[in-house]
This record gives C-alpha cells, structure tokens and sequence, in this order.
C-alpha cells in the first residue's frame, strides 16, 4: 500500500483541468438574433406574396390576351374563311383554233359588180305585132343587176378566232379542297380555348372556386 505522502505526491502531480467558459453571449444575444431573423423571415414571405400575387395578375392578362384576342380570334377567323366565297370577274383573253366544215344552204340575192355577159341564153318576147318563142341569143346583164340565187355549198373553215371575255367567279370555298383544312384548324384550337376558359380571370374568380357560396353569386 502506499503511503500518505506518495498519495499527496501523485495528486499534486495531476494537471489541474481548467474551467470551462460560460456560454455567456448565447444567452445574451440568443432573443435579438431569433428577432432579427424572424423579422427577415416575414419581410421575405411579405415580398414573395406581392410578387405571387403581381404574377398572377399579369398571368390573368395574359390568360385574357392568349384566350380571347388570340385564340378566339383564330377560331372565329377560321370560320369566316369557311363560309367565305370567292367573287371576281376573270378577264379570258385568247386564241380560239377553229377547224371545221360549214354546210351552207340558203336563198341570198347576188348583186352583180360587172356587166356580164350569157351566151345562148333563150329569150321570149311578146309585143303587139312580134312573137318570139325561146329565140337563142346572147344576153348583157349590166353591172348592179340583182340576181336572186340559191346557195348550196360547205365553206371549210380553219382560223384562229380571238377570244375577248369577263367569266363571273362564284366560289363557295366550304365546297371545295380547302374545307377540310379550315375545319381541321377549328379542331387544333378548340381544346386550348376550352382550357382556358375555365381557367379563372381574376382572383375573384380564385376566391368564389375556394370558397363557392352566396358571397359569389
């Protein structure tokens, strides 16, 4: 066993543990620094609810401009133009190839340009003394003599006959190619004019889907 003074011996060389310092400033600046920091907090949520709340109201602008100006804008214009008609007149200038053989038979009066002369021709004259029956001669005719004639003959015919005309256009385009494209159209922009709508345009519109009662009405 050892002895008293080996026992004061070792306890006098053990180091001494040196005290702990006090965590004074937690308690002292602990309340202001929580103050300050929950002050910041709420400024911060204050400042993200007004800017929440600025987006959403140009969100509902824009929600209005894309919904009614643009969309609605689209599908009406797109119905117009299927219930649109083209009206004009066209001017057709051209050259019209005609070949064919006319058939003429028809009674005309020939005038004649020249004196013309008829060979043996039978003549019959009866006066108050002279009688001639079918006597042989020869007979002038003078120029501007009208002789009726019959015409029997086919007039072959190959010109080129000019073409100079307004044709009136009546064009219902919901009868032609370009129905189907503007129906189509319609259909791509009705679901998105659909989604829209029910989309709130104002926060009132908000508050009366959260809240649905008489405050709305």
């Amino acid at each position: 066993m050892d002895t008293q003074e080996e026992k004061d011996l070792t306890i006098h060389r053990q180091p001494r543990q040196k005290p702990r310092p006090r965590r004074r400033w937690l308690w002292r600046y602990g309340p202001a620094f929580w103050t300050v920091t929950g002050a910041l907090s709420l400024i911060i949520n204050i400042i993200l609810i007004v800017i929440v709340f600025i987006l959403a109201g140009q969100l509902f602008t824009l929600k209005s401009l894309v919904s009614h100006q643009l969309l609605d804008g689209l599908s009406d214009n797109f119905a117009l133009m299927d219930q649109a008609r083209i009206q004009a007149n066209i001017p057709v200038s051209a050259q019209v190839p005609a070949k064919f053989d006319l058939p003429l038979e028809t009674n005309t009066v020939v005038v004649l340009t020249d004196n013309t002369l008829i060979h043996g021709a039978s003549v019959s004259l009866y006066t108050g003394g002279l009688t001639i029956n079918n006597a042989p001669t020869d007979i002038l005719l003078p120029a501007g003599t009208r002789l009726p004639v019959r015409l029997s003959l086919t007039v072959p015919v190959d010109q080129q006959i000019p073409v100079n005309l307004d044709v009136p256009v009546d064009i219902a385009l919901n009868q032609t190619d370009l129905h189907q494209p503007f129906v189509g159209l319609q259909q791509v922009v009705k679901p998105y004019q659909v989604l829209l709508n029910q989309a709130p345009n104002s926060w009132w519109d908000v508050f009366c889907a959260a809240m649905p009662g008489n405050i709305c009405k």
